[in-house]
């Protein structure tokens, strides 16, 4: 099943997207700029070999929910993540804002 959710935080609007796999889920909340993800995202790949598409995202491990994604540390962040301040510990909710 996949799930398209807007959440609001500090009035700003922002996407959801659960989607349930089997022995996983697979979470993403975006903004206009970027995301954060759960853990299969691929930061590395983003920052290697995709380095010239800028992607602003952030990466959260052992989530099990878009809440909990919100409140989990970033375990790592892309490069052009951090030159918009969001950084490896920042709670997720607090890196979309930054995404605004």
């Amino acid at each position: 099943m996949v799930e398209l959710t807007p959440i609001e935080i500090n009035g700003h609007t922002f996407l959801s997207v659960s989607v349930a796999l089997p022995k996983t889920n697979l979470l993403v909340v975006t903004s206009d700029k970027g995301y954060i993800m759960c853990g299969a995202l691929d930061v590395g790949l983003l920052n290697e070999k995709l380095k010239d598409r800028k992607v602003i995202a952030g990466r959260a491990v052992g989530v099990k929910t878009i809440d909990q994604l919100l409140e989990a540390p970033l375990e790592s962040v892309t490069l052009e993540a951090e030159t918009l301040g969001i950084h490896k510990g920042m709670i997720g909710k607090d890196a979309l804002l930054k995404m605004i």
